[in-house]
């Protein structure tokens, strides 16, 4: 038999391939969608803070897909309990964890593996929660804002006549790390000692306005986070300076969890594990300042804060605190009243 067309067996062979091909493709295609997963993370954590965590995980986890809801902590937690009977998120990450322990029965109890590594102290009960950072309460200091004055050392330093107006403190009734500032003011030094921080400080309505308007150098002090603080010195301001009360410091450790009857579980899981990572919490360290919950991440070798165990921490129980909302904040009105 003669072919009519000589190029023919040719043109078959390139059909066949490119047939094949397209198989193969639709193939990738499909067994990745099988693979992929999708998660949905509720945070209160800001877009640099989430993106620098999603950066390391989605290397490790290219296919998993992280919907992403944004809000503030005691919002979306009140989300989450209004969806408890049809959750439509699976992990929330970050909560204080005297906001996480009002919300236990909304938890759902996880051992993640490497979970050793992070101190018992910034766990929840029965697995309910894990800390992902610490929050250190310090003075955040604007030296050309001093005016003659000597940088404080102490809280009590605040409270002497010559301070009134030079420093801020945030409203605690608005920022969660402010409460937990001020209950340990409260704790360390009575109602007597709280009533001279509010005689003397300049109260702002958020944590943003406390270390912005100390940077801008609206106040000589700010009573603030150590990462926010860090930020401006690390951002090339010498006159910023971190001061970490001998007295002691505070800390305010945020957590995350698995919300109970999550949809995507095992995605959920995925995101949780990395979460806790160490190299998501060394990517936050080195890039946001976060300090990490984990034991085995060098804090001092790897950015110009201290390590935690040369701080001096004052002890405040987290789920105490949270009991005792009602109480400081009516205590804190009255002494910011009577003030003025």
């Amino acid at each position: 038999m003669i072919l009519s067309n000589p190029e023919a067996p040719m043109k078959l062979k390139t059909a066949l391939q490119t047939a094949l091909s397209a198989t193969g493709l639709a193939l990738t295609m499909a067994l990745t969608m099988a693979h992929a997963q999708t998660v949905v993370l509720y945070s209160s954590n800001n877009t640099e803070t989430i993106e620098t965590a999603l950066n390391v995980v989605k290397k490790k986890h290219p296919s998993l897909n992280v919907q992403q809801v944004t809000g503030g902590t005691g919002s979306l937690m009140k989300r989450i309990q209004a969806e408890a009977r049809n959750p439509r998120g699976d992990v929330l990450w970050s909560g204080g964890f005297g906001t996480l322990g009002a919300y236990k029965d909304l938890l759902e109890p996880y051992k993640a593996p490497g979970l050793e590594a992070i101190p018992a102290q910034f766990r929840g009960p029965a697995n309910l929660w894990v800390g992902t950072n610490l929050h250190v309460m310090v003075m955040m200091v604007n030296e050309r804002q001093l005016k003659g004055l000597a940088a404080p050392r102490t809280w009590s330093d605040l409270m002497r006549p010559e301070w009134k107006g030079r420093f801020a403190i945030t409203d605690p009734s608005k920022s969660a790390t402010a409460y937990l500032l001020v209950y340990g003011l409260l704790r360390q030094f009575g109602r007597d000692g709280l009533e001279k921080i509010a005689a003397n400080a300049v109260v702002t309505s958020s944590s943003g306005t406390t270390y912005k308007g100390t940077a801008a150098g609206e106040y000589a002090v700010g009573l603030t986070l150590e990462y926010a603080a860090q930020e401006y010195v690390a951002g090339g301001q010498k006159e910023i300076k971190l001061v970490y009360p001998s007295e002691g410091s505070y800390l305010a450790p945020e957590g995350m969890f698995i919300i109970k009857g999550a949809k995507n579980m095992d995605a959920a899981k995925t995101l949780y594990n990395e979460l806790m990572s160490k190299a998501v919490q060394e990517a936050e360290l080195v890039k946001n300042f976060r300090r990490p919950t984990r034991s085995d991440i060098p804090v001092s070798k790897l950015t110009a804060l201290p390590d935690l165990k040369t701080i001096k921490i004052f002890p405040l129980d987290q789920a105490q605190a949270s009991d005792e909302y009602e109480q400081l904040i009516a205590l804190w009105k009255l002494a910011v009243n009577k003030a003025r």
